[in-house]
């Protein structure tokens, strides 16, 4: 589990990095702010498409294998980057670097079930996703830090070999995964069009996670708009919203394998109140208590519809799996490129509304889904 966790820390890394160095990495490359928000949307539209095309052509390898070769091309892709002269050739690496996470992710989401006993899943995913917080609470602070003391390039570099380390942990401390159950093609459109808890679950990703990256994305040029904040500043807001996250993780692992549904109406309540009062903040200090909340309930995110996925479908947790991360990677890359078309032609603020939006239309979404049921259906 703390191999995995490690991966997945890896990878969000990696992926999200980019939210913290718009601004650098811009001017450094000649390109706009929304431009280069397409570090974080090619990676995300990449991911959402390799995430069931990897999990079908992985067919019976050994599912360590399949994991430590993804991580590799991810280490591999970011230290390309930390030497690229020309913004193609960073998208091109950022290419590599979603069908990393798209493949890694979607057989990695599933894996507590085979890793521990079934009473331990709820602590064993929220040990796995907290990789995801990890990054955000050390990983993209730190590699924000960094691009400002040593430029964005020292920071794309680090997580190369960040990636590199994840390898040699999956290597040593992962043990062998032989497929349990083959993803056929005709699979996962069968689970969508079969499982309706399934789809309920995919709707709640596209709102949530759309919603959270149209504003997260640009929350540098917010705070630059608003507070005045340098990059160091943003980086310890950035440190606080990881810190909140973790918090929200660990919550939210314990209470959604009882109460996936409330945590989910919770969720969506939170992220509207947090990002509605971002226009508020004139301060560094004055949006420390907002990004704290905002923090706390995206936290709960990733290992809450991890949840609601795998109760919808525990006899295909792959196949289910590779659809949600599909939709959650999409997401990031629906959320970042809206967010960029805004930012571009209206002040950085914009983004507030169609996010909170978003985040308020999946509570009543979650509030409608019917029960689930020992065959992993929902009556809706």
């Amino acid at each position: 589990m703390v191999s995995v966790a490690v991966g997945i820390f890896a990878l969000m890394t990696s992926e999200l990095l980019p939210v913290g160095l718009l601004t650098p990495v811009g001017s450094d490359l000649g390109v706009s702010t929304g431009t280069a928000g397409l570090m974080v949307t090619v990676p995300g539209i990449v991911a959402a498409l390799s995430a069931p095309l990897i999990t079908v052509l992985a067919g019976r390898i050994d599912r360590r294998i399949v994991l430590c070769g993804l991580i590799g091309v991810m280490g591999a892709a970011n230290l390309v980057s930390s030497f690229a002269d020309h913004f193609a050739l960073v998208l091109a690496a950022r290419f590599l670097v979603g069908v990393a996470v798209g493949g890694f992710w979607s057989i990695a989401g599933g894996i507590a079930l085979r890793l521990v006993p079934e009473h331990h899943v709820g602590r064993a995913m929220a040990v796995i996703f907290g990789g995801v917080e990890t990054a955000t609470v050390l990983g993209v602070p730190a590699g924000t830090h960094l691009g400002d003391l040593a430029g964005w390039r020292t920071a794309f570099a680090a997580v190369g070999v960040l990636g590199l380390f994840a390898l040699v942990c999956m290597v040593f401390l992962l043990p062998s995964l032989p497929a349990v159950r083959v993803v056929g093609p005709l699979s996962l459109p069968r689970l969508l069009r079969d499982v309706p808890a399934v789809r309920r679950g995919l709707a709640l990703t596209l709102l949530l996670v759309t919603g959270h990256f149209l504003a997260w994305t640009y929350l540098r040029p917010i705070l630059e708009e608003r507070t005045g904040a340098d990059g160091g500043t943003v980086g310890g807001l950035l440190l606080a919203f990881g810190v909140a996250g973790l918090v929200g993780n660990v919550v939210a692992g314990v209470g959604a394998v009882r109460h996936v549904r409330g945590v989910v109406v919770a969720i969506g309540t939170t992220t509207a109140l947090a990002v509605c009062l971002l226009p508020a903040v004139g301060t560094p200090a004055g949006a420390l208590p907002v990004v704290l909340l905002w923090g706390l309930a995206y936290g709960a995110v990733p290992v809450t519809l991890q949840t609601w996925i795998l109760r919808a479908a525990p006899r295909e947790t792959e196949a289910a799996t590779s659809l949600h991360v599909c939709a959650f990677n999409l997401s990031i890359a629906l959320g970042a490129w809206g967010g960029g078309l805004l930012v571009d032609r209206l002040p950085a603020v914009a983004v507030v509304a169609p996010a909170a939006l978003l985040a308020l239309i999946a509570v009543p979404v979650a509030m409608a889904g019917g029960r689930f049921v020992a065959d992993g259906e929902s009556t809706s």
